[in-house]
């Protein structure tokens, strides 16, 4: 019996996230006992070059020993009080002076709770149903957001889950990413109805697929003309592609921010926030309600105050970058040298490759169309040798700043010999 079976007589699918069941691969999932730096360590003691991070949260690298210490410093006073504590507000501070957009934030457990969260708001605060998201994008499985796109573009979408109701269907229009006509001719038809947009400004849940000039800056125009909402789901990319996130990055502000993963520097926490006026819908203010027992637990505050604290470090991102280019820089060389085609990104430390020759990929159906086999081989292969990629054709992959020059070479000199087999 393995780690899995044993794992499946009690767990459903044997997993409790689905991705990491590896059935985008093949083979069994991973266990892991506990990890250091850049660095995992399996449940039959291998060491593995990280390149998950825990999906995004691990900027620092695992168990950074600064978290580690203001994690068991506040635990020992105390899990949760389910009442208001200081450190909820340290780190609001933190956040709304890192985002400037976010002029009030909420603290939340969840990146899906985040999004769920700013969707009611959007509809409570505008008074209007319908919402605008897009193909590939991904924000959590609350309802409204398990919804596929219709069979032409206005089309108003299905469930893409049993459980969703068909009846949240018809407020929910799904768009291809980076098509700007496609948000214009919703606008024109749809105006006044839509409460929102949603969007990852920097794709990351169809691997890692960055914005066209003009994409976010139309649904900025768009929304502000309709009287609707732009939100940024920054579970992924807020903290991860620059300080102030891929809004800063780009030079757009949205009405709405989501954000996740590393603003609870690893420990069960999430928030949503932005314009005051907004945020003034929300309970016990406003008539918008939500509500959450674990929300802004003095440890998850501790975690991401001490992570949000330490990416002021002179240099970081600098650094940060720069490795995760050398990284990307090295994949796309030895793929080339190998005869493998490949399309890679990155953005502060976040990056993604697709085994594809239609390149830069920029939607949703260029990934599709991508060789799922040849990752799969890739994958396997760099997980004999040591290196631990996202199981899945479809995810980003992310550096910390615990990734050394070492780790980068002992990565690259792995992928020649991979591609090498795969051409």
């Amino acid at each position: 019996m393995s780690l899995f079976d044993d794992a499946r007589r009690v767990i459903a699918g044997g997993v409790n996230s689905p991705v990491r069941a590896f059935a985008g691969v093949g083979g069994e999932p991973v266990f892991f006992r506990s990890a250091g730096g850049a660095w995992l360590e399996t449940e039959d003691g291998r060491r593995l070059i990280d390149y998950v991070g825990s999906w995004g949260p691990m900027i620092l690298g695992h168990a950074d020993p600064d978290v580690i210490e203001a994690v068991v410093a506040t635990a020992r006073r105390g899990l949760s009080f389910g009442a208001p504590c200081v450190l909820e507000t340290r780190i609001a501070e933190k956040i709304c002076a890192m985002v400037p957009s976010m002029e009030r934030v909420r603290m939340v457990s969840s990146g899906t709770e985040a999004t769920m969260s700013a969707i009611r708001l959007a509809r409570g605060h505008t008074g209007r149903d319908t919402i605008i998201k897009f193909e590939g994008c991904y924000h959590g499985h609350s309802d409204s957001l398990l919804i596929k796109a219709g069979s032409g573009a206005l089309t108003l979408g299905v469930p893409s889950s049993p459980g969703v109701p068909a009846g949240l269907a018809r407020d929910t229009v799904t768009l291809p990413f980076n098509d700007i006509d496609a948000v214009a001719a919703a606008f024109d038809e749809l105006g006044e109805r839509l409460a929102c947009v949603i969007v990852e400004p920097i794709a990351g849940n169809m691997n890692m697929v960055p914005p066209v000039p003009g994409f976010l800056e139309a649904l900025r125009e768009r929304c502000s003309a309709a009287g609707a909402l732009l939100i940024f789901d920054e579970v992924m990319t807020g903290f991860r592609v620059a300080q102030g996130g891929a809004q800063a990055l780009y030079g757009i502000t949205p009405d709405l921010t989501t954000l996740g993963k590393i603003v609870g520097g690893g420990m069960p926490a999430a928030a949503f926030g932005g314009r005051a006026d907004v945020m003034a819908s929300i309970a016990p203010d406003g008539p918008v309600y939500q509500a959450g027992t674990l929300s802004g637990n003095p440890v998850a505050m501790a975690a991401g105050l001490c992570t949000l604290e330490k990416l002021g470090a002179p240099g970081f991102y600098e650094s940060l970058t720069q490795r995760t280019r050398d990284l990307v820089d090295g994949l796309a060389a030895a793929a080339s040298d190998a005869g493998v085609p490949l399309a890679t990104e990155s953005a502060g430390g976040m990056f993604g490759f697709v085994f594809s020759d239609d390149a830069p990929v920029r939607d949703f159906a260029q990934v599709a169309a991508a060789d799922t086999e040849r990752f799969r081989r890739f994958f396997h292969g760099m997980l004999d040798a040591g290196v631990y990629f996202a199981p899945s054709a479809f995810e980003a992959g992310f550096v910390s700043a615990a990734h050394g020059e070492d780790e980068i070479a002992q990565t690259l000199a792995a992928a020649r010999t991979v591609f090498a087999g795969l051409a």
